[in-house]
């Protein structure tokens, strides 16, 4: 017995296209923003800037979240930070802080959740829900 076929192939940029994966894509946006609403709880709230930053310095779609603002550091460490030469967390404007060893006391009465390394204790809870969104954007089964 003898077969002759041919099998047709999309590309393979049009199959991750069809499917919302490509860079920038409708996936990878869906990824960022839950990202950046799902960190808040966990961010500590004092004046919202901490919080705000991500939306402000992420571009969605881009897959990488950044966090800009003076203080991101270190709240993210949850350590104090001093300048080298004085010791004092009262630093000149132009100072390059150091991290000490002391942890931050953060104020969780707006977000109770909210602590050092926010990133890593967000996604060690709600990793699934964003890989299930995923899925759905993706028009995955």
């Amino acid at each position: 017995m003898e077969f002759n076929g041919r099998l047709e192939m999309k590309d393979i940029n049009q199959l991750l296209k069809d499917r919302g994966l490509q860079d920038t894509g409708p996936v990878q946006k869906f990824i960022d923003s839950e990202v950046i609403r799902l960190m808040s709880p966990y961010i500590p709230m004092r004046d919202g800037m901490l919080d705000k930053s991500a939306a402000i310095s992420t571009v969605i779609g881009s897959g990488l979240v950044r966090q800009e603002a003076p203080h991101v550091r270190f709240q993210y460490y949850g350590k104090v930070m001093v300048d080298p030469e004085t010791g004092s967390p009262f630093a000149g404007k132009g100072v390059k802080k150091v991290l000490t060893d002391k942890d931050l006391m953060h104020d969780k009465s707006r977000h109770p959740q909210a602590g050092p390394f926010w990133f890593e204790r967000m996604k060690a809870d709600k990793q699934e829900d964003i890989l299930e969104g995923s899925r759905k954007v993706a028009g995955a089964k």
